[in-house]
């Protein structure tokens, strides 16, 4: 097991109680396919970063998204690895930024559905702040492109691209998007 529950409470002292959701999302064949193989040795989850500098938020496009797709950068842990010490580094390989967790805001725990079958996975969303770095993805094969964007860029042309496709994972992704940002601008 990659995260359990001494690791969630651990962050949860340290970064506070996240809100938790529950959902269900319908994906096709083709992306049911790309979660089983994202899940090497049982993994079931992702740990999802909110990254600013100043106001600006660092995303990630991944070679498998259409063109104008971006997103908050996430990753998964290796096992037996720390889930704080697992975050800053899938911050380093994605954006090529060092990082400082401020807050854990969101879980959600989800249930991908295709036909008959079904993964259950959870989401650990985290904002962070840059602490140093530059904007340049350490893993280029994973990692198609990074840019910063505004919370309006984000929830404007951003959102709408991502959505556009039509596809559940992305779907996925806005509906964690937008639960974030609502309790970021909470802040």
């Amino acid at each position: 097991m990659y995260v359990d529950e001494a690791m969630i409470q651990e962050m949860e002292e340290k970064f506070g109680r996240p809100e938790v959701l529950r959902l269900t999302q319908e994906i096709t064949p083709e992306e049911m396919a790309l979660v089983r193989g994202s899940q090497k040795h049982g993994r079931a989850h992702d740990i999802t970063l909110f990254i600013f500098r100043g106001q600006k938020l660092a995303l990630i496009r991944k070679p498998i998204h259409p063109p104008g797709v971006f997103r908050a950068p996430s990753g998964g842990l290796n096992p037996g690895e720390p889930l704080e010490e697992g975050a800053k580094r899938e911050a380093r390989e994605e954006t090529g930024l060092e990082i400082e967790i401020e807050r854990y805001l969101l879980r959600i725990q989800v249930r991908f559905i295709c036909g008959e079958e079904n993964i259950e996975w959870s989401s650990h969303v985290f904002s962070a702040r840059a602490v140093g770095g530059g904007l340049a993805p350490e893993d280029t094969r994973e990692i198609l492109a990074a840019r910063w964007a505004t919370l309006e860029e984000l929830q404007g042309p951003i959102r709408e691209a991502v959505l556009a496709p039509g596809w559940g994972l992305l779907d996925y992704r806005v509906t964690l998007t937008d639960r974030a940002v609502a309790l970021l601008q909470k802040e």
